[in-house]
């Protein structure tokens, strides 16, 4: 899966990148900066996709 690829992220998890992204872009952060922190926010609280074959990183 190449970098920037959501494909393997479900839609609640781009539902909630869409609006940490909205969010930020209200408080005036520039748009691509915006996107980058709300994906980073995603992949913290779950870990990367939850579809099978995600980069999720997970504990052995």
């Amino acid at each position: 899966m190449p970098q920037g690829d959501k494909s393997k992220y479900t839609d609640k998890q781009k539902r909630q990148a869409e609006h940490i992204e909205e969010s930020y872009e209200q408080r005036g952060v520039p748009e691509q900066e915006a996107e980058a922190r709300a994906w980073a926010t995603v992949n913290k609280e779950d870990g990367g996709g939850k579809k099978p074959g995600g980069a999720g990183r997970k504990k052995a």
